[in-house]
């Protein structure tokens, strides 16, 4: 028994009967597990930093008696390495954002809302900092001087030198000196997050919220409350300055927000913070400065992740990042001089090229193990996720890519909510229905299988460059059961994969 199956049977007062390795995050060492008992379940999280983990303690105490909606800590090992965590579900704000877009939808004005409800409940994040015990963060108290020149060298050692930019070290560090002391000169008694992304927001509740119009004509009610929000991976958090972690979630560059919303959305902040005036002017002249150093931050992460450990997602973002970069500093020039940064962004200096990096070895190697710098400017993978759902009655489903193979997963022993005569004029994508089947534990247990067994063959895809993977659902009729678990797993990849192809169709009610 591990270490988190035991401190989830003195947790719950039950044996833990599924641990289900749920990814681990992309830039850190920390693994994450989905555990359950007969009537209990919870996320497991094995870290193996102590200190880390300690700071993501305390913040959590203090966020929770302030009635901020963090997870709950439910149990923590003696090697403080291993902890469990109230368990929020699988679809976070970027996947939702994801949702939207597959559907058509773009940046609607529920998504607009939720944004208002995120930016409010950042606002309050940063006032609960302001009496934090930052004697236990990790790595340093304040996003201080020292931490400031850590990000920017950050982005010259990882980023710069990666990508063999010609640049003058020490003209270049002038520029990075000017502007830390710039930065420090903003009001910095507030939390800084450090990694507020729409990654780290985790949706729970969405059910019908936002649903189309063509939709809600079938549903009893048009209007649905906000879903609630928890956020998560704060442990980096320290004594800072507001503008960084708003410049962190407007300009997430995967999130690739339109510049007329991220415009209208940092007014929204600045009105619930009440500031006006010639205050204003001045906080949005750091914010400016606040978000150049975020993006120098952001590739130099990507640098590290993507261009040496080679990490496709990170690679595919640097494009998106260097273009948030080349807008920053041309529409909101800073109030302080730095020449040699300024040459690099109007040379193109800091661009990668395709076939940078390549070492005499790697010629010889084969494709599928070669760089994926080759990547960097077309799509990031070539495989293609198809879920769909099905009828038995009208056959099985046909693979028209001609490859064969994937899975099909048969519902009909699951709960029907087909047998009830409320349920008749729904399907698997409607609120009654969903409530039924998410009441269900079988549901649950049977799709934590099916993602499991999936998943196994995405790592494995991906690694091997294959094209296509067809995973099918079918019921009695293609309406219930089915859709619902298409819908489901569909999610839940799409948060785990963000840069996945994937197809979702429901071919009897399509």
């Amino acid at each position: 028994m591990t270490v988190l199956q035991q401190l989830f049977a003195q947790w719950a007062g039950e044996p833990c009967t599924s641990c289900l390795a749920i990814g681990a995050s992309s830039a850190s060492s920390r693994r994450y597990y989905r555990l359950a008992g007969a009537s209990r379940a919870c996320i497991g999280t094995v870290a193996p930093d102590p200190r880390e983990n300690e700071a993501f303690f305390a913040y959590t105490r203090h966020f929770r008696d302030r009635g901020l909606p963090v997870p709950e800590l439910l149990a923590v090992a003696p090697d403080r390495c291993h902890y469990l965590q109230q368990d929020l579900g699988d679809q976070s704000l970027y996947g939702l954002l994801l949702d939207k877009r597959r559907q058509g939808r773009g940046f609607d004005a529920d998504m607009l809302d939720l944004y208002r409800h995120v930016l409010a409940d950042l606002a309050q994040f940063q006032l609960a900092g302001i009496d934090l015990d930052y004697s236990v963060a990790y790595p340093r108290p304040a996003f201080d001087k020292t931490a400031i020149l850590w990000d920017l060298n950050y982005f010259k050692y990882l980023y710069l030198k990666l990508c063999h930019a010609d640049f003058d070290e020490d003209r270049l560090e002038q520029d990075f000196h000017r502007l830390a002391d710039y930065l420090l000169s903003a009001d910095c008694r507030y939390f800084l997050y450090r990694d507020f992304n729409p990654r780290n927001i985790m949706v729970v509740g969405s059910g019908e919220w936002g649903v189309d119009s063509t939709r809600a004509q079938a549903l009893p009610t048009t209007h649905y409350p906000l879903p609630t929000l928890y956020y998560i991976d704060y442990q980096g958090g320290r004594r800072g300055a507001a503008q960084y972690d708003v410049a962190s979630l407007l300009y997430s560059a995967k999130s690739d927000l339109p510049e007329a919303i991220r415009l209208d959305l940092l007014g929204h902040y600045l009105d619930l913070r009440g500031i006006r005036g010639d205050e204003r002017r001045q906080w949005l002249d750091h914010f400016w400065a606040y978000l150049l150093v975020r993006i120098l931050q952001t590739l130099g992460a990507y640098g590290y992740r993507g261009l040496f450990e080679r990490k496709d997602y990170f690679i595919q973002s640097i494009p998106l990042a260097l273009s948030n970069l080349h807008h920053l500093l041309q529409e909101h020039p800073l109030p302080i001089p730095l020449p040699e940064l300024q040459r690099l962004v109007e040379t193109g200096k800091l661009k990668v090229e395709s076939g940078q990096l390549k070492d005499e070895s790697e010629e010889n190697r084969p494709a599928s193990a070669q760089s994926p710098l080759s990547t960097l400017h077309s799509p990031l993978t070539s495989l293609t996720l198809e879920i769909l759902s099905f009828s038995y009655k009208q056959g099985l489903p046909h693979d028209d890519s001609g490859n064969g193979g994937g899975f099909l997963f048969d519902c009909r022993a699951l709960p029907n909510p087909g047998r009830y005569a409320e349920y008749k004029v729904y399907t698997g994508k409607d609120r009654p229905v969903i409530q039924f089947l998410e009441r269900e534990e079988a549901v649950a247990r049977f799709l934590d299988h099916c993602e499991a067994l999936v998943t196994q063959s995405v790592d494995k895809y991906l690694e091997r460059r294959f094209t296509h993977l067809q995973v099918a659902f079918g019921c009695t009729g293609g309406q219930h059961r089915s859709v619902y678990c298409a819908e489901q797993l569909a999610r839940r990849l799409a948060n785990r994969y963000p840069d996945l192809h994937i197809h979702l169709h429901h071919r009897e009610q399509d």
